[in-house]
């Protein structure tokens, strides 16, 4: 029988997929739950974001604060009224990773 290797994506030195924020960078988003410790979770194209002094049905802008492996943290830096394009945009994308 012989060893059959698998191709291996680059993700880049540590082997972790690239995320689709970045540590200083600032997003619109909804916040659509509320964590086990009473933070407000939003995605962003599918990541989950944990966002500190929020609560569903929020429409908030944030500055990503941590981001890990599995996740991003974030704190509130303003409100919006109602969704905006980036944060429709991520909707939009989550709604087709869930379809597929």
């Amino acid at each position: 029988m012989e060893y059959e290797r698998r191709e291996r994506r680059d993700f880049g030195p540590r082997g972790f997929a690239p995320k689709p924020v970045e540590v200083g960078k600032e997003y619109d988003v909804e916040v659509k739950e509320t964590s086990r410790r009473g933070e407000g979770i939003a995605r962003i194209q599918g990541l989950v974001t944990f966002i500190r002094d929020a609560k569903p049905g929020d429409h908030v802008r944030i500055r990503i604060t941590r981001i890990s492996s599995r996740f991003a943290e974030a704190e509130v830096v303003g409100t919006t009224e109602g969704g905006t394009a980036e944060a429709a945009e991520s909707e939009e994308t989550e709604e087709q990773e869930e379809s597929e």
